[in-house]
C-alpha cells in the first residue's frame, strides 16, 4: 500500500466496525466513507470512542468486528507493522526517544523500512517542512521545547511519505499561542502534501478551523457528520450544537469585549 504525497492520500471505508471492551461498547457499528485528501475531525467526549477508531485504522486496536479498507485493500490483509510504515500516527505525548538525537528520531521510520540510503537528506527535508532550524538535528529531546519536539513528532511521522495521517490530539499539551501556530502549519502540509488527516481533538475551535467535515460521536457511534458550516448554523443536531455552543459563547464574549472597549 505506497502511497505518493504528490497525490492525494488514500480514501478510507469503515463497514460496521465494532469494538468491545468488556461490557463497554467502545465503538458501536459505525459505517463510513472518507474521500481521498479530506481532512476529518473526530469530536466527542471523553469516552465517546474517538480514539478507539483511530487506533482501528492503523491497528494499534484490532477491530472486533468490522472491516477497514484504505486504498482500497483491506487493512487485515497484511502485517500490522508493515500497514503502519505507510500511515503517520502523531499523539499528545510525542513519544520522542529520549536517549536519541532529533536526526535519529525522524530517521527511526526510515530504518525500520529498511530505507538506509538518502537518509541525510531526507532529514533536512523534513526539518525544512516542519520548520525546524538545521542545527537543532543533533540535540537531544530534552533540549527542545514542547512545540519543537511536536514538530519533530510531524517530521518522524511524515518520513516514510505516508498518504495517510492520524493525529490523536496532537496539540493539546501545548500553550495556546504554540498550538495555533502548530495548527495553520500542518493545514498547510496537509494541502501541499495531498494527505488524508483524521484527527481526534477535544477542542471544537480547533476541529472548527482544521476539518473540512466534522463527525460528532457519542457512545461509540457517529451522532453528526457535518461540514464547519453546519455545524456552527446548528443543522447537525443536539449532540453537535452541544459541543459548538462552547466556542459560540467564547466568540460572542469576545465580540461584546471588543464592543464595549
Amino acid at each position: 500500500m505506497s502511497v505518493s504525497p504528490s497525490v492525494s492520500g488514500p480514501a478510507i471505508q469503515l463497514r460496521e466496525l465494532s469494538r468491545h471492551f468488556g461490557s463497554v461498547r467502545a465503538v458501536n457499528n459505525v459505517t463510513l466513507d472518507i474521500a481521498a485528501g479530506s481532512m476529518i475531525a473526530l469530536v466527542g467526549l471523553s469516552g465517546s470512542g474517538k480514539s478507539t477508531l483511530l487506533k482501528m485504522i492503523n491497528r494499534l486496536v484490532e477491530p472486533g468486528s468490522g472491516s477497514i479498507e484504505i486504498g482500497g485493500e483491506d487493512i487485515r490483509e497484511q502485517e500490522a507493522y508493515i500497514l503502519r510504515r505507510h500511515i503517520g500516527y502523531v499523539f499528545q505525548n510525542i513519544g520522542l526517544f529520549p536517549h536519541m538525537t532529533i536526526s535519529r528520531n525522524i530517521a527511526i521510520g526510515l530504518e525500520l523500512a529498511g530505507a538506509k540510503s538518502g537518509q541525510r537528506e531526507r532529514i533536512a527535508e523534513l526539518m525544512e517542512l516542519v520548520e525546524l532550524p538545521p542545527d537543532m538535528a543533533d540535540r537531544m529531546p530534552h533540549q527542545l521545547s514542547g512545540g519543537q519536539q511536536q514538530r519533530v513528532g510531524v517530521a518522524r511521522a511524515l518520513a516514510t511519505r505516508p498518504g495517510l495521517m492520524l493525529l490523536d490530539e496532537p496539540f493539546g499539551a501545548l500553550d495556546p499561542v504554540t498550538r495555533d501556530s502548530l495548527v495553520g502549519q500542518y493545514k498547510e502540509l496537509h494541502n501541499r502534501l495531498g494527505l488524508t488527516t483524521i484527527i481526534v481533538t477535544h477542542d471544537m475551535a480547533e476541529a472548527l478551523y482544521l476539518a473540512d467535515r466534522i463527525l460528532v460521536m457519542e457512545a461509540g457511534q457517529i451522532k453528526a457528520d457535518a461540514t464547519p458550516a453546519e455545524l456552527m448554523s446548528g443543522l447537525a443536531g443536539p449532540e453537535a450544537e452541544a459541543l459548538v455552543a462552547i466556542p459560540r459563547a467564547q466568540a460572542a464574549h469576545l465580540s461584546a469585549l471588543v464592543k464595549s472597549s
